[in-house]
């Protein structure tokens, strides 16, 4: 039986609601299709307008941006009485980008507007009759200003500010102050490579020798009667003999779970979380390494425990790398997870059907037109994550520090 009123959809104008099941499936079927032949008409009628204006295809794509957990990032407030500034997330390039505009301001010239001063009086005293009225008038006629919400799209674009005041002690310059061992002049590395006690990862541990340049890997004792060194005697065995850095692999059920990094002769000590290891040879169509110093690239590190992260790594490669054996190494931080690839590339002649090179912004490079680069990985491939930062070297970790991850449920706020 059908129902006593026949409701028509607001989309399609069809009847929807009936109590045959055949027609029912039958209606539904016809107002899907009338919804279709609608979105098809709006978007042929918006390519056309398109066409004929570029502009608003521009506008359009600008207002349909995607709002993922990085494009809403937010920020902490710099305040003077904080103790622990290390760990605030403030981004250290706006914070110097304001101090920037600010010197200009407070250095640009007063113009001189004496003569239009004078101009202004003479026209006050002559309407002064007309003062009170004019000023009713233009209260009534000044539009009051409209507190709306920001969509979505506006509030992720323009993230929070970290600050407005001049207070700028966490610049590289307070960090090089604090840690003065890393911010010294680069120097050429020499990494001791070694795993945890007792320890079955010696295979991984060698493929990191030949991941960092000029390393040397030790296997830990693992006999019963033999003496189990501390990481403050092997730091100190390692600076004894002018090594810059300590690399120890720890393993957790047979595989590596974490990579800590001591910086040579006095820290500090970071402790990384390891996951997603891959060894090169399990890489589709890898490659194999040459042994020559590589490019190093790193990139999204923007606080201050960032600037301090990429700066450890840095001191982990060669500052004059080897151009002729085209080899990069990427440390991409996306979220707090650093995700580390190493790869060989080479320069070719783009093809017809390949699209040209673009920059950030999505436009196409000048004198790259006719260039395309292939990549090649080499392994092998892993993702750490920062956990804690150990104040000097210490018998037993995590006594003091300088930083530790905190339990954060704020999804939208990241530390590096």
């Amino acid at each position: 039986m059908g129902s006593g009123k026949v409701k028509l959809s607001p989309k399609a104008a069809l009847p929807f609601k009936t109590g045959n099941a055949l027609k029912r499936k039958e209606l539904f079927a016809k107002q899907k299709k009338a919804r279709e032949n609608l979105s098809r008409d709006e978007k042929m009628a918006r390519k056309r307008a398109e066409a004929k204006d570029p502009q608003l295809r521009e506008e359009r794509r600008k207002k349909n941006q995607p709002l993922t957990i990085d494009r809403k990032r937010t920020w902490d407030k710099l305040e003077p009485d904080v103790q622990d500034k290390l760990g605030l997330s403030v981004d250290v390039e706006r914070l110097k980008r304001q101090k920037l505009e600010e010197e200009v301001e407070a250095n640009a010239p007063i113009p001189e507007d004496n003569e239009y001063e004078a101009v202004g009086e003479d026209d006050d005293h002559d309407s002064m009759i007309d003062s009170a009225t004019n000023t009713d008038e233009e209260a009534e006629e000044k539009p009051k200003p409209r507190k709306g919400l920001r969509t979505a799209t506006e509030r992720a674009t323009s993230p929070i500010q970290s600050t407005t005041s001049t207070n700028l002690s966490l610049t590289p310059e307070a960090l090089a102050s604090r840690f003065p061992s890393l911010f010294s002049e680069p120097e050429i590395p020499k990494i001791l490579v070694t795993t945890s006690i007792n320890s079955t990862l010696h295979h991984q541990a060698q493929l990191l020798t030949n991941f960092f340049p000029r390393s040397v890997y030790i296997p830990r004792s693992s006999h019963h009667y033999g003496h189990k060194y501390s990481i403050k005697e092997i730091a100190k065995f390692a600076a004894n003999r002018k090594y810059t850095a300590l690399v120890i692999l720890m393993e957790d059920q047979k595989n590596p779970s974490g990579l800590d990094i001591v910086h040579l002769p006095s820290g500090p000590h970071f402790h990384f979380s390891l996951t997603h290891w891959t060894e090169g040879k399990m890489l589709p169509g890898h490659g194999r390494s040459t042994g020559h110093d590589p490019e190093l690239i790193v990139n999204g590190f923007r606080t201050p425990l960032g600037l301090l992260t990429a700066k450890l790594f840095t001191r982990l490669f060669p500052p004059q790398p080897e151009f002729i054996g085209r080899q990069v190494v990427t440390l991409a931080n996306q979220r707090d997870f650093i995700f580390v690839r190493r790869h060989r590339y080479i320069f070719r002649e783009k093809k017809s059907t390949e699209k040209a090179v673009t920059d950030s912004e999505g436009k196409e490079m000048k004198g790259a037109e006719d260039l395309k680069a292939g990549l090649q990985e080499l392994g092998p491939r892993f993702t750490l994550k920062l956990r804690r930062i150990d104040k000097g070297i210490q018998r037993s970790s995590g006594q003091e520090w300088e930083w530790k991850g905190k339990m954060d449920k704020i999804r939208t706020k990241f530390q590096l």
